[in-house]
């Protein structure tokens, strides 16, 4: 397989494994808490309705905030794993895990901190019922430049000089 293949392959598999970690996240948040309404598929993204009239403030805060709780666990999981993920022969596996990485790490901080106020609120709206939107995004923003240290510092070499060691170069690129 060509490794732009893989590549495509990893960065649709990211995509994949993100909507059902964050939904999923919020899916389940809203069936503990009785209010699950539907699930709807909007273009190519998925959002999880729930009864608003039927929760409070942190109710609403603590089902928005879930999905990106989720998926930062789910990055930090990843980070943790790297080591064996890298030893795995299989390179559409480690690029699979590579992108997945990177999304699950840095697309919630990114959306949250600086790109929800040009796109919608999404789940900042309920994140700031529970703490002001401005102090969200700069815990987001923190978390952004703590994830982006790590994606360089531990992740990117990892995965580089895995994909080194089995002959093909330039493969995160």
């Amino acid at each position: 397989m060509s490794k732009r293949a893989r590549q495509y392959i990893g960065i649709i598999s990211a995509v994949v494994i993100y909507y059902i970690i964050h939904e999923g996240a919020h899916l389940l948040t809203a069936l503990a808490m009785g209010v699950f309404k539907q699930i709807n598929f909007m273009g190519l993204g998925v959002q999880i309705d729930v009864f608003n009239d039927r929760m409070s403030d942190f109710q609403m805060g603590i089902f928005c905030l879930a999905g990106s709780a989720a998926s930062l666990i789910g990055a930090y999981i990843l980070l943790a794993l790297r080591k064996r993920i890298c030893s795995s022969k299989s390179p559409v596996f480690r690029c699979v895990m590579y992108y997945t990485s990177i999304t699950m790490l840095l697309l919630d901080p990114v959306y949250l901190s600086v790109l929800c106020s040009f796109f919608g609120g999404g789940d900042m709206n309920g994140i700031s019922l529970l703490i002001p939107e401005a102090a969200a995004r700069i815990i987001f923003g923190v978390v952004l430049v703590v994830n982006a240290f790590v994606f360089l510092k531990a992740i990117l070499p990892e995965y580089k000089a895995s994909f080194a060691e089995s002959g093909e170069k330039n493969e995160n690129s």
